[in-house]
């Protein structure tokens, strides 16, 4: 998946030690699949900065989610239990790190919902009340990566014609695809491509195989499955 990030200048390397504490997931670094989103940050932060701000791009390694081998939590939408992580989160006398997760995934608090949780956090409205509003409210993503460790599965999109970034591209079309056409859930669809036979082959410069077009390493992996 390719994912991006928005800040004052273009990122060249992460370091965690700059990120700051009491953000939606905790201090880490944030992402999104969103341009759009990256925009915005990218050019708010540029003005509290005098500049026009950047985005860059990286490269997610999604089998992050299902490996076994990070901790991860993930927020499909707006819930109660999206409220309950954020509010740890944002509390000034929760500790720091709030949580241990190595990846969190979820929706974001822009300005308006966080007016809105600090507002609840001071029990001026009810979690009902808070949620209610929730449910109009328009996709957002972020992913953060909260650990060191975390940071693996992230890497600083440099070239497209790289084949890491030319399996990534295909990945992502391919599980979006099979989403729609069998209705699976994302971790299903992740788990199904990237424990095929048809990904090793994809992933392997001698098969060429990431040079065809998606479609048809797409049919190739329903023939696997079959």
């Amino acid at each position: 998946m390719i994912v991006f990030h928005g800040s004052y200048t273009k990122i060249k390397e992460i370091d965690l030690s700059m990120s700051v504490p009491r953000k939606d997931f905790g201090k880490g670094f944030y992402v999104t699949k969103f341009r759009p989103q990256a925009e915005t940050w990218a050019k708010r932060i540029g003005a509290e900065n005098n500049c026009e701000g950047a985005v860059t791009e990286f490269i997610f390694y999604e089998n992050a989610f299902i490996d076994g081998t990070y901790r991860v939590l993930r927020f499909d939408r707006y819930d109660e239990n999206w409220l309950d992580f954020v509010t740890l989160n944002r509390r000034k006398d929760s500790p720091i790190p709030a949580h241990d997760y190595d990846i969190v995934e979820g929706p974001v608090a822009d300005d308006r919902i966080s007016e809105n949780i600090t507002r609840y956090i001071k029990g001026k409205i009810s979690k009902e009340k808070f949620l209610s509003m929730l449910s109009r409210e328009e996709p957002t993503h972020q992913i953060c990566f909260c650990t060191a460790n975390s940071l693996l599965m992230l890497e600083l999109k440099d070239n497209s014609n790289d084949i890491d970034y030319e399996v990534s591209e295909i990945a992502g079309k391919i599980m979006e695809q099979l989403i729609f056409d069998f209705n699976f859930d994302e971790e299903k669809s992740a788990d199904l491509f990237f424990s095929s036979a048809t990904v090793a082959k994809l992933s392997d410069t001698e098969t060429e195989l990431y040079k065809k077009d998606w479609t048809k390493i797409y049919e190739l992996l329903k023939q696997e499955l079959k």
